[in-house]
């Protein structure tokens, strides 16, 4: 599902050497500046370093909460019991495609709050988001009082402020990793403060 801003991105990670141990103390890091810490993984890693103890660990470091984009709440039978045993939220994903019957099952297999893809395809910037992403949020709230929260090609404050006035969060990726690539920290800062102004407005 990811495009090639991420995709790089994830090469890059692996080839310095990056493993799940490594998130998980980076996950510990940005808990103890007492910042609610959630990460997006692909679920093989997860499977490598063992599901139980991946739960058990990332809980540990203060973790709260994991989005598996690859995983179906059908194949997740030992990640909901490990993250319901080791109070992590799990986050599911529902696409413009969903039929109520899968927005209902994914609603009922996550906790936290519920990814809503805001366009179909791969990550990655877009210059506009699709008109049916109000009406998905709008079907999802028919099957589920959690949260939602909108991604997958949202780059602008413009955007987020667009998002924000019917959902209840906004998930920006690739937007990040580019202004990372770009200007380092101090662009990830810059672009945090921009969409954070949006969202304000």
């Amino acid at each position: 599902m990811d495009g090639p801003t991420i995709q790089d991105a994830v090469n890059i990670s692996l080839e310095g050497g990056t493993k799940s141990a490594t998130v998980i103390n980076t996950v510990k890091r940005v808990a103890d500046l007492g910042v609610p810490a959630l990460v997006m993984s692909y679920w093989n890693p997860i499977e490598r370093y063992g599901v139980d103890s991946f739960a058990t660990d990332f809980h540990a470091a203060g973790g709260v909460g994991v989005i598996t984009p690859d995983l179906t709440p059908e194949e997740a039978e030992d990640w909901i019991s490990a993250t319901n045993s080791h109070d992590v939220d799990r986050v599911f994903l529902v696409a413009l495609s969903s039929s109520d019957e899968r927005i209902a099952k994914v609603a009922n297999a996550t906790t936290g709050f519920i990814y809503a893809g805001a366009v179909m395809g791969v990550t990655g910037a877009r210059t506009s988001i699709s008109d049916a992403i109000e009406g998905l949020v709008a079907k999802v709230r028919r099957h589920s009082d959690l949260p939602v929260a909108v991604g997958l090609g949202v780059s602008t404050p413009e955007q987020a402020h667009e998002i924000a006035q019917y959902a209840d969060g906004v998930i920006v990726g690739s937007a990040f990793v580019t202004a990372i690539k770009k200007d380092g920290a101090a662009g990830a800062k810059a672009l945090a403060q921009a969409l954070s102004k949006g969202l304000a407005r």
